[in-house]
């Protein structure tokens, strides 16, 4: 099999799964090495974007979607009518960072770093798809543990969690700093 089949293959498969596909199921489905299959797929999106195609390769933790370009969204929307999706509130935003960048964590431990209950912005981000319970800890009430999904990367254009900017790239003012007495 030639790489052209082999590409064409591999946008059959992104094309019909729809969701993220992993780079061992690639290899597997088309019986070619792992590391040939991510050098195509790293061309196949150089390619995609280079032509400035309607659709493009996204790399979500070495699983790879089909998707269209964020700039075609006006003209995907008339064609949808989409329905209105409420954007995340500032409660559920402030608890999705602190997952986010605190994970594994516990409702409990967001409480105690946002200073209010969470229980709604816990459910809202879990509908969504963003948050995921990992597990749960070992000790008195084995308190469920939070993390961020493979959709919490697609929704924010990361590729892996390393990617999510560092605190120190954040200007705090001094005003935006809020002490509790205790």
């Amino acid at each position: 099999m030639d790489e052209r089949e082999i590409k064409a293959i591999i946008e059959a498969l992104l094309f019909v799964w729809g969701d993220p596909l992993s780079l061992n199921d690639i290899s597997k489905i088309i019986e070619v090495e792992e590391e040939k299959v991510k050098k195509i797929l790293k061309n196949m999106i150089d390619e995609f974007d280079f032509n400035r195609r309607g659709l493009k390769i996204i790399c979500l933790n070495d699983n790879y979607q089909l998707c269209t370009r964020p700039e075609h969204h006006q003209w995907i929307n008339k064609l949808t009518q989409e329905k209105d999706i409420k954007s995340l509130s500032t409660a559920a935003l402030e608890t999705l960072s602190i997952i986010a960048y605190k994970q594994p964590i516990t409702k409990n431990e967001i409480e105690n770093i946002r200073g209010v209950r969470c229980d709604k912005a816990l459910d809202t981000l879990q509908k969504k798809g963003l948050i995921e319970e990992k597990g749960r800890l070992e000790r008195t009430g084995r308190p469920i543990i939070y993390g961020t999904t493979t959709e919490f990367l697609r929704y924010f254009g990361l590729e892996t969690l390393e990617d999510l900017p560092t605190l120190k790239d954040f200007k705090i003012e001094e005003s935006d700093i809020e002490i509790k007495e205790e």
